[in-house]
């Protein structure tokens, strides 16, 4: 049965990054005093993206120019999960048609995959994730390469983005193009689905019941984080908010409009209850 939800037992956060820590380049309110509060109460956190369009290098430098000093293992893109994810299902050294910035291309490079650049070689998977130089001979080559039989994986799934100019299309735009144009689905790796959560938690070290989730979005979020066994909390500084939560009908355990409030909140909700029963995993 189902536990009632209490912020002060949570002992590790998965920790969303865009709409979440950051709108495109600009930090959000309360950024530094947040990541200060879990290091002071030793609560282990994996910062976590399903965009693949920036390195975990670059996310851990953009982190650090505001003040904030974690570990390089705790930052997690979906670009990292999906190459563990085509390891496990086409192998390594297997050819791939990629969709996708440098970011995800040499990822996939570094884990022995060969890419092609057209579609006159098969492949063994198309990859598709967020792209800004997207052509029509992109969508071309990858949609005749999975007629012919290529696994079709997506990155992640979300149609949109948070920057600084509003919001951008993503990954999810360029699959359901794919999709409509084929009649194949996309296996997804990053959020709502299991492997980048499962990969966060190997990280952790931690427990589902002992673990939350902190993001922007309700159906990758909020949604996988309930999916995957864990505590959800919802922040309204990105894509949904509390009318999105009545409106699609994904309830999470908690709703804060910002960082600062989520530390005031936990900060008053006390140290963790000793023995207290958790909800099974």
């Amino acid at each position: 049965m189902r536990q009632q939800f209490r912020l002060g037992d949570v002992r590790a956060l998965i920790v969303d990054i865009d709409g979440t820590l950051f709108r495109g380049p600009v930090p959000l309110p309360g950024l530094r005093r947040f990541f200060a509060f879990l290091q002071s109460r030793e609560i282990g956190s994996v910062v976590v993206s399903n965009n693949t369009t920036k390195t975990a290098a670059e996310y851990w430098e953009k982190l650090a120019a505001q003040g904030v000093q974690i570990q390089a293992d705790q930052i997690l893109t979906a670009a990292t999960a999906t190459a563990g994810y085509l390891e496990g299902k086409v192998g390594a050294g297997t050819s791939l048609y990629v969709i996708g910035e440098p970011a995800l291309t040499g990822v996939l490079r570094e884990a022995g995959f060969v890419l092609r650049q057209a579609a006159s070689l098969p492949v063994d998977a198309v990859v598709v994730g967020g792209d800004s130089t997207l052509t029509y001979d992109k969508l071309k080559y990858a949609a005749l390469l999975l007629q012919r039989g290529a696994r079709f994986v997506g990155t992640n799934p979300d149609l949109l983005c948070p920057t600084d100019e509003g919001l951008v299309p993503e990954a999810g735009a360029t699959l359901a193009a794919l999709e409509a144009a084929t009649g194949i689905a996309p296996d997804v790796v990053g959020k709502p689905a299991r492997p980048l959560f499962d990969l966060a938690l190997q990280r952790l070290g931690c427990r589902r019941y002992e673990t939350a989730i902190l993001g922007d979005r309700l159906e990758t979020d909020i949604r996988g984080g309930q999916e995957a066994g864990l505590w959800t909390v919802l922040v309204t500084t990105g894509i949904d908010d509390q009318g999105a939560v009545r409106q699609k009908g994904i309830v999470p355990d908690l709703v804060v409009s910002d960082l600062d409030t989520l530390v005031d909140l936990w900060q008053n909700a006390g140290a963790p209850t000793p023995g207290r029963p958790y909800r099974e995993s």
